[in-house]
């Protein structure tokens, strides 16, 4: 059995796959071979410490699979389902782990392990944050910023689903078409035009009601600026570098804005939250409401080119790593 550790933080080359063997799973926990390991940003911020860690530990927050064996107390899973997770503990980038039942859903038949493993945090992402953080309604005007990665994929195809018109930014002009093709209806290279300003021109001046932001400090000031009178604007991730401190009086005063920090903790944190989320996360892919293509594909002992190629935002839609 093999694992991906790190007893350092810094760059993609601290990344260790090391050979492990696995104790029998705690009373709570199942035993799980695993078929394919999500990989995401968040997984960047722990290796370079941006998200301190007690070290040594293994990264993926992450992963599908099909349970080997069941701990004492477990009642609700049993030796051959195929399962799918992501959630504390860490540790996802693994051939085989222990994991407890607590963030464990039961995929359906017909679909595929490898969707499973890049639904979970994505999939999972999309639902609380049009459905729970600021649960959109059809007619609406949105706004998501990397409209082309694995969550804004996603997140475009699920809104339009839902009735909005969704417009999207992109950071480079192969990533237009990209967004398009995951419906959304208006795409802004933010590199290369003023997207507040063209927000503005979409929206006759209005705003948006919501921004959803998974880059951060970059785009932080055009979020505000294009947001309509009392807005929501939903920061959900650092891509690139975390939001300066807020300026209240001159920031979100004016417009009587709200900002929002989410994270999947706040809002899966019961069984029958997790229950609610993925029922409606696999219903959008069984009935093909929504579609996952996964763009590339990486052995374990591909990780440090996984990382590399993450942070030089070449992955543009969901990635998975096939550890066996």
């Amino acid at each position: 059995m093999k694992a991906v550790q790190i007893n350092k933080t810094g760059g993609p080359e601290v990344l260790e796959v090391k050979d492990i063997s696995l104790d029998k799973p705690g009373p709570d926990q199942v035993t799980i071979e695993q078929k394919a390991i999500g990989l995401n940003y968040i997984d960047t911020y722990h290796r370079s410490g941006l998200y301190p860690l007690k070290l040594p530990i293994g990264l993926g927050l992450e992963g599908a699979g099909i349970i080997t064996d069941v701990g004492e107390n477990v009642k609700d899973f049993k030796v051959g389902d195929k399962i799918s997770y992501a959630g504390i503990p860490l540790g996802s980038y693994s051939s085989h782990r222990n994991y407890p039942t607590k963030n464990l859903v039961k995929v359906p038949d017909g679909i595929d392990l490898e969707i499973a493993a890049t639904l979970m945090t994505k999939g999972l992402t999309t639902f609380y944050l049009l459905h729970k953080t600021y649960p959109i309604k059809s007619g609406e005007t949105i706004l998501f910023h990397a409209a082309a990665g694995g969550v804004g994929q996603i997140f475009g195809q699920w809104a339009k689903n839902l009735g909005c018109t969704v417009i999207g930014t992109v950071g480079s002009d192969e990533k237009v078409n990209i967004a398009k093709e995951n419906g959304y209806d208006h795409v802004i290279n933010y590199n290369k035009e003023n997207f507040a300003k063209k927000i503005l021109e979409i929206t006759d001046g209005k705003g948006v009601p919501v921004v959803y932001d998974g880059v951060g400090k970059d785009t932080l000031d055009g979020s505000i600026e294009c947001l309509a009178i009392r807005g929501m604007m939903v920061s959900f991730g650092n891509a690139s570098g975390p939001l300066s401190d807020i300026n209240v009086p001159k920031v979100i005063q004016p417009k009587g804005l709200y900002l929002v920090r989410p994270s999947m903790q706040q809002y899966l944190s019961t069984r029958e939250e997790l229950d609610e989320a993925s029922k409606t996360m696999f219903e959008k892919i069984s009935s093909g409401k929504v579609k996952i293509k996964i763009f590339k594909k990486y052995k374990l002992e591909e990780v440090i080119q996984a990382h590399q190629d993450l942070e030089g935002r070449k992955i543009l839609g969901p990635a998975v790593i096939v550890p066996n």
